[in-house]
């Protein structure tokens, strides 16, 4: 079989109607560029740089020794690490093995891992950078062998760089067959237990092509910072296999206090987002200079071009060519705000089950308030009964691992139906909300939240909003105030927050109207469980955690804004 590496580095590997996998984008590259850098991973200021070269050498090494192994074709290894180099490069190993991989979100109990590793039935675990060993040395079934990155903490377990001395490194290039398994990824689930999505060879290459026609990924010189965990969909496909795709860097974030500083370095001219890191943005901005006086400079012709460069700068978003927003809604007035700052943003919509590949907003072409047109080769058509997006693509998941009864509740007739809830006009697709978030109060009218929280969203005081209240006559909305509100006069706060209040209102049914605002004491994060890793609301833990006390505030009297 002729591969693209084998092709004359004259002609673009794009050039061509045939359909390849990610791995044989590696050999390409491997091949023509060896001595570019592909992987850079911080470490205290510095940067340890990993060529294409390098970078096969060691996956080459481990694939050596996971084939010693004598596992049987297409087992499941899993990797258990915060994003860093050895996560990507120990990703190629297992494709040029043979098997499958199987990727955690780090941040898992012991209970979790245990459960994942015995459902997925890993063989091989890879664990690298976490913040603490207390889940894997609890949580590790007996019999499965585990292998520590270097920059894993302790030393307990069998050493990635003891490999790279023990093994010469395979010398051909596997090609894997279209149908086989490449990935298992067990998603975050917002509610109830993760899901493992089967994604082949096939399902994952297939929709390059049509991608790269709206993106155009290949034309652009990649460099990509890669933060949010790497087995969540829409960072995998477009971070790790954006740069398998075009050839680019992959820089990686060191920690959350050095976020700005590596985002800075990297200069990312591809750069996925999802909404709360926009609104972080932003509102690092605003905490600087307030809006009243940007936009006053913004006015002043040859002063705005040089505040906007100087801002998109301190960023580190001046080079960006392509920015990518989704996993979760974002509000029309931050699209708004960057646009204004020179900063498009492009929309997206996709899940874990059709390889996050759905519909995404034409960079010269965008709707605010949509989520974009389809991608070609993907289908939509909306439920007439129930509102749910049911989506048709090549690229659909195989199934759900071991989990047949649900595989089929899920995909019927060839249509993914995906849960959420949306409308199509003019053939771009607006969500208005998810069929689960629907919920209905004591005078049997069902709620959508999600509009109602966009329209909370355009106040930049509010970090995050969750609107619940089953079983209540009316609505709450449950407040996240941004850093800033807490430097601001408690009064100054309550009258924005009242305006907000008012304006939703005056929006919605009389059914939907929001009854009070809460200020939640608690900051929602993933460590307490009110987030998921990929920074959505578990909305179900937030309405079981309030819901004996929005009881007690519905009969506190007309107070509208409660700081709990």
């Amino acid at each position: 079989m002729t591969t693209i590496s084998e092709k004359s580095t004259s002609v673009s590997i794009h050039d061509t109607d045939k359909v390849y996998t990610f791995i044989e984008y590696f050999y390409h590259w491997e091949n023509t560029k060896p001595d570019a850098v592909y992987l850079k991973q911080p470490d205290g200021g510095s940067w340890t740089d990993y060529t294409w070269k390098e970078v096969g050498s060691q996956a080459r090494r481990i694939a050596a020794m996971i084939k010693e192994m004598n596992l049987p074709a297409q087992s499941r290894i899993a990797l258990f690490s915060k994003n860093c180099a050895h996560w990507v490069i120990c990703d190629i190993a297992i494709k040029m093995s043979g098997h499958v991989s199987v990727p955690f979100y780090p941040n898992l109990t012991s209970d979790q891992l245990s459960q994942l590793l015995e459902h997925s039935e890993s063989k091989l675990l890879f664990v690298g950078k976490l913040d603490s060993m207390d889940a894997v040395e609890e949580g590790v079934p007996e019999g499965i062998r585990v292998v520590s990155f270097p920059i894993c903490p302790g030393d307990k377990y069998e050493k990635w760089d003891d490999i790279l001395q023990k093994y010469d490194p395979i010398t051909d290039n596997p090609i894997p067959n279209m149908d086989d398994l490449e990935s298992i990824v067990y998603t975050s689930g917002t509610t109830g237990v993760p899901k493992g999505v089967m994604k082949t060879y096939y399902t994952n290459a297939v929709g390059i092509k049509p991608t790269l026609k709206i993106t155009h990924l290949d034309k652009i010189e990649g460099r990509f910072l890669s933060y949010l965990p790497l087995n969540h969909d829409a960072e995998r496909a477009i971070v790790e296999g954006g740069s398998l795709i075009n050839g680019g860097t992959i820089y990686f974030v060191e920690s959350l206090d050095t976020f700005i500083d590596n985002l800075k370095e990297a200069r990312p001219t591809i750069f996925f987002g999802v909404p709360r890191i926009w609104t972080k943005f932003q509102m690092g901005v605003l905490e600087k200079i307030d809006q009243k006086k940007l936009n006053l400079l913004f006015k002043i012709p040859i002063v705005s071009g040089l505040i906007k460069r100087s801002i998109r700068k301190n960023l580190g978003l001046n080079d960006l060519e392509m920015a990518f927003s989704g996993a979760a809604p974002i509000s029309a007035s931050t699209l708004d705000w960057f646009e204004k700052l020179g900063v498009s943003i492009c929309e997206g919509y996709g899940m874990t089950e059709n390889n996050a590949i759905c519909t995404i907003n034409p960079k010269n072409d965008t709707r605010i308030g949509t989520v974009g047109i389809p991608y070609p080769g993907c289908e939509l058509k909306i439920d007439p009964e129930t509102s749910e997006i049911l989506a048709k693509a090549e690229w659909n998941m195989k199934g759900y691992y071991k989990n047949q009864e649900l595989t089929d509740q899920v995909i019927k007739d060839g249509w993914l139906h995906t849960g959420d809830m949306g409308e199509i006009e003019d053939g771009y697709l607006k969500i208005t909300g998810r069929v689960k978030d629907m919920f209905k109060t004591s005078k049997g009218e069902y709620i959508i939240p999600v509009p109602m929280e966009r329209m909370f969203a355009s106040n930049t005081l509010i970090e995050q909003v969750c609107v619940v209240g089953y079983g209540l006559p009316q609505p709450f909305a449950l407040i996240n105030l941004s850093d800033a509100a807490y430097h601001m006069e408690k009064g100054e706060v309550e009258e924005r927050l009242k305006d907000t209040l008012e304006a939703v209102n005056n929006s919605v049914a009389d059914y939907e109207r929001i009854n009070r605002v809460v200020i939640t004491e608690d900051t929602w994060t993933v460590e307490n469980g009110l987030m998921t890793p990929t920074l959505k609301v578990r909305r179900n833990v937030m309405d079981a955690r309030y819901k004996v006390r929005m009881e007690e505030w519905y009969n506190e009297g007309e107070n509208l804004i409660i700081w709990e």
